[in-house]
């Protein structure tokens, strides 16, 4: 039976969120990635599945190397999902400001 794994499954493990936020910041090879973590390179390769799986990452050969980086796209659907959320939490924000400002004033 095949999995299908979305964006948010991926992105709820810390390992994955942080193999994304190196990426962020350049092309990197999965042995490069790996260096960066405690776990053993198979653990780091299953992460990497799962985040090509998801397609918030892609991945090119470059000789013997595989190289991985972010896909702009996908990150951009979780964002574009978040906002609504961002935007309930800024009028609820922005209430509370009005609150505290009126007990200010009337102190």
């Amino acid at each position: 039976m095949i999995t299908r794994r979305d964006v948010f499954q991926a992105i709820a493990d810390p390992t994955r969120r942080a193999i994304l936020a190196l990426l962020m910041v350049q092309t990197m090879s999965a042995g490069a990635i790996a260096a960066e973590f405690d776990n053993a390179r198979s653990t780091v390769s299953k992460h990497l599945q799962i985040l090509t799986e998801c397609e918030l990452v892609a991945q090119q050969q470059k000789g013997k190397e595989i190289y991985y980086h972010l896909q702009i796209d996908k990150m951009k659907e979780i964002d574009h999902w978040l906002s609504q959320f961002r935007k309930i939490w800024e009028s609820r924000f922005n209430e509370l400001d009005q609150v505290l400002a009126k007990l200010k004033k009337n102190n």
